[in-house]
């Protein structure tokens, strides 16, 4: 995992570094504010499994996918303050030696190899020694190359940790049905280890229990609950329709005086037809964000209204707005319950990499939709399990509101194997035609 932070005046500056340096898969591990602008601290091949091995005890904490990814940066933020307190130490003796003599010139071009990772401490040490300097440099000398030397074990160790193999034949045909599930490799081999014996369908039972318990789902409908709940995420997730959904079933059981619609999504020509349109067939009011009307003094207005669903435009880091937007919804003085919605039939790495995109908004869980239209789920349950964004409704056809259903882990699971056994029986039926 290659791990880099990013210094500008703005957000926008910053991200466009990120764009350019380390290209559309690098991952944001954690934005703030710094003195003179702020910071951006990114990884690119991330994984959070191993990123909870890196971490050891620390990541216990980290009750949640976006904890665990400030713990990986603020990691690397030290780790880069120790080689920088080395390496100003290494100037130091350097300058020391320097006023005693040019007789030492040689010894310093040893330590800025030495400090560059150009040379091995273990093969000059004994040239240093017997240079003639005086022993209290050679001694400080000694400590700093021990310094660097600990410090890029430490990198080295964070950067290309070998992955576990299985142990056995069971535990690897294990991991191979897990990823036919969909599961990431990494997940598939993590819950493949713990079966530690015993017939392969035993371990397929123990892993989808574990599965399971991993994925987190909201007890309450949002129905039932109320308050403000908004819906993020890329352009075609299916934002709006979910929101039709959800609207025309509250509808349906509470009546339209108690619910109101609000699109914050002011970038795009005809952006609101469709919100409107639904609007007008459930006979609820439908606001609109703008330079008039901030979100907040339409909540305001809003206030009476037992369920509020706000939907918005699918931005990216690289579109005007993005930054705005989201900071609309995460500096509210409303409680507001942001969920990010993810496309099914989105890859794993796209899962991750919207996930980060829009997790700034401080996500309070998420909304799984077209489930209908991908082959497997385990894709879907992997990130929802590695993120630790809980579930709180998906959906699996475009029926107004029929296709849409209140979200738990264990009919999920049962779903993604029902997925798979229907792929295994259509792929048998391909091979024998």
């Amino acid at each position: 995992m290659k791990v880099k932070r990013f210094f500008a005046q703005t957000m926008a500056e910053a991200l466009k570094q990120v764009r350019e340096q380390m290209g559309p898969d690098a991952v944001i591990l954690s934005n703030r504010r710094v003195d003179g602008g702020v910071e951006i601290v990114t990884a690119l091949d991330y994984d959070e499994n191993m990123a909870r091995q890196r971490l050891g005890d620390q990541a216990r904490e980290a009750t949640n996918g976006s904890r665990l990814a400030e713990m990986q940066a603020e990691q690397h933020r030290r780790l880069e303050q120790e080689l920088g307190r080395s390496r100003d130490r290494i100037r130091e003796v350097r300058e020391k030696r320097a006023s005693v003599g040019a007789g030492y010139a040689n010894n310093s071009a040893f330590i800025d190899d030495s400090a560059l990772g150009l040379e091995s401490a273990a093969t000059e040490s004994g040239s240093v020694a017997s240079s003639g300097a005086p022993g209290g440099y050679s001694d400080e000398l000694a400590q700093m190359r021990a310094e660097i030397s600990s410090l890029r074990d430490m990198v080295g160790a964070r950067t290309a940790e070998p992955k576990k193999p299985a142990n056995n034949a069971v535990q690897q045909r294990l991991s191979e049905r897990l990823q036919e599930f969909g599961l990431s490799l990494d997940l598939s081999g993590s819950l493949s280890r713990r079966h530690k014996g015993g017939r392969l369908d035993d371990g397929w039972k123990q892993s989808l229990k574990m599965l399971a318990t991993g994925v987190k789902t909201s007890r309450t409908e949002w129905l039932d609950q109320g308050g403000v709940y908004a819906l993020v995420g890329p352009t075609g997730s299916g934002k709006t329709t979910t929101i039709g959904k959800l609207a025309a079933r509250h509808v349906l059981r509470h009546g339209a005086d108690s619910l109101a619609l609000v699109t914050t999504d002011r970038y795009r020509v005809a952006a609101h037809e469709q919100l409107f349109v639904f609007g007008r067939i459930l006979n609820v009011p439908v606001r609109v964000v703008d330079e008039s009307h901030s979100l907040d003094d339409i909540l305001d207005e809003l206030s009476d209204r037992h369920l509020v669903l706000i939907d918005t435009a699918g931005l990216t880091s690289t579109d005007k707005g993005y930054e705005q937007q989201l900071s609309e919804l995460a500096r509210s003085h409303h409680r507001i319950r942001t969920h990010l919605v993810v496309s099914a039939t989105s890859q794993p790495r796209i899962m991750k990499s919207v996930w980060h995109c829009y997790k700034m908004a401080n996500l309070a869980g998420c909304v799984m939709t077209k489930v209908d239209e991908a082959l497997t789920l385990g894709e879907s349950l992997g990130f929802v399990m590695e993120s630790g964004l809980p579930v709180a409704y998906y959906t699996d056809g475009q029926k107004i509101p029929e296709d849409l259903h209140h979200a738990e882990a264990v009919p999920l699971v049962r779903l993604a194997v029902e997925r798979l056994k229907t792929l295994q029986q259509q792929q048998a039926v391909a091979e024998g035609a």
